[in-house]
C-alpha cells in the first residue's frame, strides 16, 4: 500500500510538472518557471526509474536524484519561482541572458551541494549548514509567497489566495522536516515522508500554475467601468 501511494505520488509530480510547466512556456512565455517546473518533473521521472530498478546507492541514477534535490532546493524552487511569479506581480521581465544565467547558476549549486545530502548533520560540519541554508532560502521564498498571496487576496482571487496559503504552508513543514525531523514511524526508505512530499510538491505546481494565471487574467481583463483601459494599467 505505501510503494502504490509513492507511486501515485511521483507519477502526480512529474504530470504536474511536464503538464504546467508546458502551459508556461506556451501560455505565457514565461521559461522561469515552465522549465523550472520540468526540472522537479525530471527529478520525479528519475526518482521513479531508480526505484523501479531496484534503488541501488551506486547506480548514477541515485547521484542525479541528488543533483536534482539540490538544483531545486538551492535556487530553483526559491530564486527562480520568486523570478518567474514576479512577472504577474511586477512585470518583471528577464532576458535571456537572465533566464540562461540562472539556471546556469542553479546547475553549478546542484553540482556542488549535492555531495552533501544524507551526510551526518549532527557533527556541525558543512553538510549541517547546507541543510540550514535550504531551509533559509525556502523560508525566504515563503515571505515572498505570502506576499503573492496578499496580491490574489487583492485581486479578488480568493480560493486561489487560500489554495496557495496552503500548499506553501505544507512545501514549507516539508522543507523543515526533510533533514531536520525524520518521522519516527516512518521505514528505513522514509517511504511515507518522500510520498508527502511528491505529492506537495506536485500540487505546489498545479495550485502555482492556476494562481499565476488568477493574476495574469486579472491584469488582462478590462476594467469594467474603463472598457478602453485595463487593471494593468491601474496598478
Amino acid at each position: 500500500m505505501r510503494e502504490a501511494l509513492f507511486l501515485l505520488a511521483d507519477l502526480w509530480m512529474i504530470f504536474a510538472g511536464y503538464f504546467y510547466g508546458g502551459k508556461f512556456i506556451r501560455r505565457y512565455g514565461n521559461y522561469l518557471l515552465g522549465l523550472e517546473w520540468m526540472v522537479v518533473a525530471t527529478s520525479g521521472s528519475n526518482f521513479l526509474l531508480w526505484s523501479l530498478l531496484g534503488g541501488d546507492s551506486g547506480s548514477v541514477l541515485y547521484d542525479l536524484a541528488y543533483f536534482f534535490d539540490a538544483f531545486s532546493r538551492s535556487i530553483g524552487i526559491t530564486l527562480i519561482l520568486i523570478m518567474g511569479l514576479m512577472q504577474v506581480t511586477h512585470r518583471y521581465k528577464p532576458s535571456v541572458g537572465v533566464d540562461v544565467g540562472v539556471f546556469g547558476a542553479a546547475t553549478v549549486a546542484g553540482l556542488f551541494l549535492r555531495q552533501y545530502h544524507g551526510a551526518d548533520l549532527h557533527t556541525g560540519g558543512i553538510a549541517f549548514w547546507v541543510a540550514v541554508f535550504y531551509v533559509v532560502v525556502n523560508l525566504l521564498t515563503t515571505v515572498f509567497l505570502g506576499y503573492f498571496v496578499k496580491r490574489l487576496w487583492s485581486a479578488g482571487a480568493k480560493w486561489p489566495a487560500i489554495w496557495t496559503g496552503l500548499v506553501t504552508a505544507a512545501g514549507t513543514a516539508i522543507a523543515i522536516t526533510y533533514d531536520f525531523f525524520p518521522l519516527p514511524f516512518d521505514d528505513a526508505n522514509r517511504t511515507i515522508f518522500y510520498t508527502a512530499a511528491l505529492a506537495t510538491w506536485g500540487t505546489q505546481g498545479f495550485v502555482y500554475f492556476r494562481a499565476y494565471r488568477a493574476l495574469h487574467d486579472r491584469d488582462a481583463a478590462p476594467d469594467a467601468n474603463h472598457p478602453a483601459r485595463t487593471s494593468s494599467t491601474l496598478a
